[in-house]
């Protein structure tokens, strides 16, 4: 048996936070009454229903999307806008995303219905790093590496990179430990470059490959293992690295 949030999260319902808030708004019941007890654990013959809508557990899943420019990172959107899930098959429906690419941002999206894997994967406290390809507007100017290392303030919060490495005169690789929305085109944009495409290549340690542009895999037992056992870090801090004299 599990915690009745994992169990919902399992059912991919949400992360375990967003089936915490459920559980704690009274949403949920269990064999007809109300349960906010954090610690209960429904078994298999209990009926366990959110709104009055019976849920049931799914065995867990996690895939790797390739999300194209163009997508919103949602189920359903207001403004009418294509979604990840348009590129999905049915069977997917339940399943949720682990964190947010903005709409013109492209890349590795992983999605699951395994809560305490999205929970280890998003946490701040475990300092994830998250790698894009970035291409700018214009030739990139060096000097203002040092300025993107120490970090500027965006939201009230020192937004930095941890590794910055310069792989043509107008494309980069840069590594954040981060959160902040549309981080890495706010820091760019405060130095006077805009970005002409962004593509996140990398998650812990889980690579895109070289899996198409709006396809989708499986990830193996192998690649769970490893995201869930690895502490996130593969570069070092505030480092630069250029390849070649720009």
């Amino acid at each position: 048996m599990m915690r009745l949030n994992r169990f919902l999260a399992a059912a991919g319902i949400g992360s375990r936070r967003q089936c915490d808030e459920l559980i704690a708004a009274g949403r949920v019941t269990v064999n007809g009454k109300v349960c906010k007890d954090f610690s209960a654990q429904p078994g298999a013959g209990d009926h366990v229903k959110i709104d009055g809508k019976l849920v049931r557990a799914a065995p867990p899943l996690t895939i790797m999307l390739h999300k194209p420019a163009g997508f919103v990172s949602t189920r359903k959107d207001q403004r009418a806008r294509d979604t990840i899930f348009d590129l999905l098959p049915q069977k997917f429906s339940r399943l949720f995303n682990v964190g947010r690419l903005d709409a013109q941002t492209e890349g590795l999206l992983l999605l699951t219905n395994d809560g305490e894997l999205a929970q280890w994967l998003t946490h701040p406290r475990y300092e994830r790093e998250k790698e894009y390809d970035v291409t700018l507007d214009r030739p990139w100017d060096p000097a203002f590496a040092p300025k993107l290392l120490r970090g500027i303030f965006l939201d009230g919060r020192r937004a930095k990179f941890v590794w910055l490495h310069a792989v043509s005169p107008t494309r980069l690789r840069v590594v954040l430990r981060q959160g902040i929305n549309r981080q890495i085109r706010r820091m760019f944009e405060a130095v006077g470059c805009h970005l002409k495409r962004l593509v996140r290549v990398r998650v812990g340690n889980l690579r895109l490959g070289d899996l198409p542009r709006g396809h989708w895999r499986v990830l193996t037992t192998r690649e769970l293992e490893n995201l869930r056992s690895e502490k996130g870090r593969t570069t070092p801090s505030a480092t630069i690295h250029e390849t070649r004299r720009l």
